[in-house]
């Protein structure tokens, strides 16, 4: 609303509806004071007169949350102001005087008309203004009668209409805005189908080309196999040409995935991204939460394995997941990190219980939920589970509560059985 904005910046409703109140108040206590000499003859101000002048005036810091009992209030005190002669009539010898009681009702009408329901509404008009005109002419002085509910009528029909233009111009701007952003998500909809429709036209395309190519490495794999014997210098060429198909395949395989990545996933690109964190990189993580208040133990023991990419990540995530959870759930407390490397069992170990919250931290751990609810754990579990791994969660005797992983170490039988002999790295595939 109009009312609600000043030199283009938003006001409050209440501080609104609040200065509306006192400045009409404060016309109606200095109306005596701002009658010319030789006026209409007044009642003397007394408590009488203050009470129905605030009363005529204040239910307008609340008209927000009340519409109509505020403009009621404030019409009958208007009324009981005029009948008791506290402030000039509506239409007398004098001439017409159209004081702030009756521009109080006007506004507060004007104000039910913008914020009330269309029956509220309706009401307003075809009950209240009637009502309020044909009270003011009956307290008028006789031969005004006529003249006073005529004014009174059309001030406060006139204030109606007013108020309802202003909703519908309201309305219908918030129409425009709707249907404008309505307009703008389809048009978005339809460059986004477009995108995709010429993404997949373009994927059928590569994927022809990679499935070609990888036919090819194919089928010069079997030539190279049969001519090694005889010819081992046309061996060695097919397996350069096998070399160069394989590099063109990668390369075109990477343009599908490229081409079938969508526009969330391209803002977190591996490619653009650092390489993900290690085993190696756990002792700048204790660190940090370190820094953060929580005293832990690390220590490390065993002799470091060779351990594919993924796992690398996931013994990661699992101890980040568990020192988070110890920090938000137990506070500053002690807790005690271990990462056993054990290859002669072919395992990975990882161990983290903290002594729980000490006394008058007051952040007690929520009670243990069954088989490990809550995010946090559901992510460990399907983390360890995706590389072949096990994992315990639960309370410790006395207190504390503790993360158990165990992660399988690679043996040679799984380089056999044909893993990627390079498995072992420590930074993600395609780095």
């Amino acid at each position: 609303m109009t009312l609600d904005s000043f030199a283009g910046r938003r006001i409050p409703p209440a501080v609104t509806d609040a200065g509306l109140a006192l400045l009409l108040a404060a016309g109606l206590l200095a109306v005596a004071e701002a009658m010319p000499p030789g006026g209409p003859e007044l009642r003397t101000h007394d408590t009488r007169f203050f009470v129905l002048a605030l009363l005529s005036a204040l239910p307008l810091a609340v008209h927000r949350l009340c519409p109509l009992p505020a403009l009621l209030v404030m019409a009958a005190a208007a009324s009981v102001l005029q009948g008791l002669h506290y402030v000039p009539q509506l239409s007398s010898p004098d001439g017409t005087s159209i004081g702030p009681s009756y521009l109080g009702v006007a506004t507060a009408v004007f104000l039910t008309a913008v914020r009330g329901t269309p029956r509220t509404a309706t009401l307003v008009v075809t009950v209240l203004i009637p009502a309020a005109a044909v009270t003011e002419a009956a307290l008028a002085s006789p031969g005004h009668r006529i003249a006073t509910l005529l004014t009174e009528a059309m001030i406060l029909v006139a204030a109606w209409a007013l108020g309802r233009l202003h909703r519908a111009r309201d309305a219908i701007r918030n129409q425009a805005v709707e249907r404008a952003a309505a307009l703008e998500r389809e048009q978005v909809a339809n460059a986004r189908a477009a995108v995709m429709e010429e993404r997949a036209r373009i994927a059928r395309e590569l994927h022809d080309i990679v499935a070609h190519n990888v036919s090819l490495m194919v089928v010069q794999t079997i030539a190279a196999d049969r001519v090694q014997d005889r010819d081992s210098q046309k061996a060695h060429e097919l397996h350069g040409t096998i070399e160069e198909t394989g590099r063109a395949a990668v390369s075109e395989l990477r343009r599908l995935l490229d081409l079938l990545r969508t526009d969330e996933e391209a803002e977190t690109d591996p490619n653009k991204e650092p390489p993900q964190p290690t085993v190696e990189a756990i002792p700048e993580l204790v660190d940090s939460v370190r820094a953060a208040g929580l005293a832990v133990d690390f220590e490390t023991t065993g002799t470091p394995a060779e351990l594919p990419a993924g796992s690398h990540l996931t013994v990661y995530r699992v101890v980040q997941e568990a020192l988070t959870n110890t920090l938000k759930h137990a506070g500053r407390t002690r807790t005690d990190l271990s990462v056993a490397w054990e290859p002669e069992r072919h395992r990975l170990t990882v161990r983290l219980c903290d002594d729980g919250p000490r006394p008058g931290d007051g952040t007690p751990r929520p009670p243990a939920l069954p088989k490990g609810s809550g995010h946090g754990l559901v992510g460990m579990r399907e983390r360890i589970g995706a590389v072949g791994g096990s994992l315990h969660t639960g309370p410790r005797p006395g207190g504390g509560y503790c993360v158990h992983a165990v992660i399988p170490l690679p043996t040679p039988d799984s380089h056999q059985e044909g893993h990627c002999p390079h498995a072992g790295h420590p930074r993600p595939a395609g780095r």
